[in-house]
C-alpha cells in the first residue's frame, strides 16, 4: 500500500535486523521500531483514535519520538507534532484546531496538554523492551490521499494555518527521489524540530529507504557540538537552515567531510558561503533546497558543484513529482528572465489549510494548464525568474511573509499579536537587516493614551502567545505611525529607519569597565546593531536569539581559546556575566 507506513512496512521484511535509530534514549532495529509502533498504535486505537483522526505529538528530540510519528500512522491517523519551546497557549490552540481528543507525549508533558479533556499518552506505556512482536494488526485502511501529518505555519490574520499534508505528497519527497541519490548505508541527521516541515525529510528519508536516523540529542547544541556528532555518528545527509547553514561554515567545516549531502534553505543563502562549502567539501554535494510547506518541504533544488559566478544561488529546477509556472498576475506565463510569481504543481501539494476553506481556495487554485480534472496549483508569493540555463532565481516575497531563523512568520500575524495586547492601540512590524545580513523583525507600537504600559511589559505577553522566533528582535513604543499620502503605514519608512540606540531594558545602563567587557560590547553590538549596549545588559532583551548566541561563543572560542558551554551563558546573559565565565575558562587548567 502507498503510504508511509506501507513503505515502511516493506523495509522492515528486507532488512529486519538493520539499525534504523540511534539516539540517547536507546538504538532501534527496523524490528524494534516496528514492533514498538505497533504496540503504540494498538495502545492508541484502545483510546478510541480512528482512521482520519488527528493525534498530538509533544516530544523533544528522541527514539520514543520516532515511535510516536510512526505509530499515530499506524493507527490510520495523522500526526500534529507540538513545538515544546512554543507557548502553551499557542500549542493548546493548534490542538483546538485540529479537534485533538489524545496526545502522545514524554513524561512530565505540560498541563495544558489534558486540557478540554485530552488523553496524554507515553509511547513507553506500551512497553519498548516487551521482548517480541505484537500479533498482525488489521491494517487502518488508510491511502495515499489520506492526511499523514499536520504542520502549522505562521498566518496573516493571526491565527496559524495549519497545512494538511497527504502520505502521497511525503511518498513523492523521499521515495526515488532525485534530491539524492540515498543507499541503505545512509545515516541521516535529525536536528530539525518536529514542527517543521524539515524533519519530514529528516525522518522519512531515511527510514523509507533503509537508512539510519542518528537523533541529535535534545536541547540547543553549539554549532562545535552539532558537528561533532555528525562526525561520531557518521552522517552522510545533513539538513541545515541558512542561517546554521552559514555559522557551520564560519565556524569550519572539518568535521563534516564525511558526508554525501548537505542541503540547506529555509531562507537565502549567502554565495561566499556556499563557495567556502563547495572548495572545502569537494566529495560532498551541496543543495539549495526550496519550497513551501504546502507543497511538502522541497519544491525546487539545485546542486552547487562549483563556487557560484553570479550574485545569487538559484533555488534550481523542480524535483521528481513537482511541477512549477512562472505566471503573472493574470496567470499567463511569463517569459523566460522576466519575473513572476511562482506557482508549484505535482504530487507534492498539501490538501489545503484545515478547517479553512477560503484560505484554501485564495492559494490553492485551478490549474489551466492541464485537461486534468481537479488538478491544482499553489500560490507560492515568491517572486523568480527563470535564468538561461533553466534553473529559477529567488527574487523576493509578493506580501510579509520572511523567513526568520528558517521559520517562516507573517508579519501580520506578529502585528495582529501585539495589536491584541491590552493598552495597545496601533501597531506595525517590518523587517530590517542586522549588520550581519540577518533578518530582524522591528515592531513599532502606539499605546493608548494616559496608559504606562512598558516595552518590557509587553514583550513578556507576546512571549506568551507567540514561539520566540516570532517576538520582534527590537520593540519601540512611539507617538505615531508614518502614513504615507494616502493614509496608509508607511512600511519602507519604517524598514528604512535606523535602530541604534539601545531600548529600555531591565538592568540600569551601565558602562563596561574591563577590556574583556569592553571586546564584549562590542561584538554584540556588531552582530545585534545596537551602539550604547551596557554591561550588564541582558542578551536576549536587546534582540539576541539563541543561533546567535552560539555565533558569539564560537567567536570567542577562536578568539580566546576557550569552550564556553551555552548553558553557563545562558545563566547570566549579560556581556559582564559572560566576560566572568571566559576568566574562570581562561585560568582553569
Amino acid at each position: 500500500m502507498q503510504t508511509i507506513h506501507g513503505v515502511f512496512a516493506r523495509r522492515v521484511r528486507e532488512t529486519p535486523g538493520a539499525p534504523a535509530v540511534t539516539a540517547h534514549d536507546g538504538d532501534l532495529t527496523y524490528a524494534e521500531l516496528d514492533a514498538w509502533a505497533e504496540r503504540t498504535a494498538r495502545l492508541l486505537e484502545q483510546h478510541g483514535v480512528r482512521p482520519g483522526d488527528v493525534v498530538g505529538v509533544h516530544a523533544e528530540r528522541s527514539a520514543a519520538a520516532v515511535v510516536m510519528l510512526l505509530a499515530v500512522l499506524k493507527a490510520g491517523a495523522a500526526y500534529l507534532a507540538l513545538d515544546a519551546r512554543q507557548p502553551p497557549e499557542r500549542g493548546r490552540k493548534m490542538l483546538d484546531d485540529a479537534s485533538v481528543k489524545v496526545v502522545l507525549a514524554e513524561p512530565g508533558a505540560a498541563a495544558e496538554l489534558r486540557a478540554e479533556g485530552r488523553v496524554v499518552l507515553g509511547a513507553g506505556a506500551a512497553g519498548a523492551a516487551a521482548g517480541h512482536a505484537p500479533a498482525p494488526r488489521p491494517a487502518a485502511g488508510t491511502g495515499p490521499q489520506d492526511i499523514a501529518y499536520v504542520a502549522f505555519t505562521s498566518g496573516s490574520t493571526g491565527r496559524p494555518k495549519g497545512v494538511c499534508v497527504p502520505h502521497r505528497a511525503v511518498l513523492r519527497l523521499v521515495v526515488g527521489t532525485d534530491i539524492a541519490d540515498i543507499r541503505a548505508g545512509d545515516v541521516f541527521l535529525q536536528f530539525a524540530p518536529l514542527a517543521f516541515d524539515a524533519s519530514t525529510w529528516e525522518v522519512w528519508g531515511a527510514l523509507l529507504n533503509g537508512a539510519r536516523l542518528a537523533v541529535a540529542p535534545p536541547g540547543r547544541p553549539s554549532v562545535a557540538e552539532l558537528t561533532a556528532y555528525a562526525a561520531h555518528e557518521g552522517v552522510t545527509v545533513m539538513w541545515l537552515t541558512a542561517g546554521l547553514f552559514h555559522q557551520v561554515v564560519d565556524c569550519g567545516l572539518e568535521d563534516l567531510r564525511g558526508l554525501r549531502h548537505l542541503l540547506a534553505g529555509g531562507d537565502v543563502l549567502s554565495v561566499p558561503h556556499v563557495a567556502r562549502a563547495v572548495t572545502a567539501l569537494p566529495t560532498t554535494t551541496v543543495v539549495n533546497g526550496y519550497g513551501p510547506t504546502e507543497n511538502t518541504t522541497f519544491t525546487c533544488c539545485h546542486p552547487v558543484r562549483e563556487a557560484p559566478a553570479t550574485g545569487t544561488v538559484p533555488i534550481g529546477r523542480p524535483i521528481a513529482g513537482s511541477g512549477v509556472r512562472v505566471l503573472d498576475e493574470r496567470l499567463r506565463p511569463v517569459p523566460d528572465g522576466g519575473t513572476g510569481e511562482l506557482y508549484a504543481t505535482g504530487e507534492g501539494l498539501a490538501h489545503g489549510y484545515l478547517g479553512d476553506p477560503v484560505r484554501t481556495a485564495e492559494r490553492f487554485v485551478a490549474d489551466p494548464y492541464t485537461d486534468a480534472p481537479g488538478t491544482r496549483m499553489y500560490r507560492t508569493g515568491d517572486r523568480v525568474r527563470r535564468l538561461p540555463d533553466g534553473t529559477l532565481e529567488f527574487l523576493g516575497r509578493d506580501d510579509g511573509q520572511v523567513k526568520i531563523r528558517g521559520f517562516r512568520v507573517e508579519t501580520g500575524e506578529v502585528e495582529s499579536a501585539l495589536a491584541a495586547l491590552p493598552h495597545v492601540a496601533r501597531a506595525a512590524v517590518v523587517v530590517q537587516r542586522a549588520p550581519s545580513g540577518e533578518r530582524r523583525l522591528v515592531g513599532r507600537v502606539v499605546v493608548t493614551e494616559g496608559s504606562q504600559v512598558s516595552v518590557l511589559d509587553l514583550r513578556e505577553r507576546l512571549r506568551r502567545v507567540l514561539p520566540d522566533y516570532c517576538v520582534p528582535a527590537l520593540l519601540r513604543i512611539v507617538d505615531t505611525l508614518p502614513l504615507t499620502s494616502n493614509g496608509k503605514v508607511d512600511r519602507a519608512a519604517l524598514a528604512g529607519a535606523t535602530v541604534a540606540d539601545r531600548p529600555e531594558l531591565s538592568a540600569a545602563h551601565r558602562a563596561p569597565e574591563s577590556p574583556l567587557e569592553q571586546a564584549i560590547v562590542q561584538l554584540w553590538t556588531d552582530h545585534i546593531g545596537i551602539v550604547g549596549i551596557g554591561a550588564d545588559d541582558d542578551f536576549f532583551e536587546i534582540g539576541g536569539h539563541s543561533l546567535l548566541a552560539v555565533t558569539l561563543l564560537d567567536e570567542l572560542r577562536r578568539s580566546y581559546g576557550v569552550d564556553i558551554p551555552p548553558r553557563s551563558f545562558y545563566g547570566d546573559p549579560s556581556p559582564a556575566g559572560l566576560a566572568r565565565v571566559v576568566e574562570k575558562a581562561r585560568v582553569e587548567p
